[in-house]
């Protein structure tokens, strides 16, 4: 850790670079979660769980439908049915095969 940031200074970097994250992703609707998922075994909604998550620790009601809207930009019905693709089936093996293993998330 760094010492001359502070704990309030550190908690603006961390959701500056949330945001930007959140912002690329938004950005590329071109890579769908299926890939997100087989390489770095997170996708949007693991995002928007963690969203979630974090809101349900700190006091904060929300459903799991705002936090997926808070991650996408917009209804996760609208996302998927303007950008999502239908997985290959050797994305499904990969993503199957890691579920089995242990591995996914």
């Amino acid at each position: 850790m760094t010492p001359d940031i502070d704990d309030q200074k550190r908690t603006e970097i961390e959701a500056a670079v949330y945001r930007r994250l959140r912002d690329h992703l938004r950005a590329k609707t071109e890579v769908q979660n299926i890939e997100l998922m087989n390489l770095a075994d997170f996708c949007r909604n693991c995002l928007s769980k963690w969203y979630l998550a974090a809101a349900e620790e700190r006091g904060a009601s929300i459903d799991y439908d705002t936090a997926r809207e808070t991650v996408y930009g917009m209804p996760y019905s609208e996302w998927k049915e303007k950008y999502q693709k239908e997985a290959s089936p050797e994305q499904l093996k990969v993503f199957a095969d890691k579920q089995q293993n242990g591995e996914g998330s």
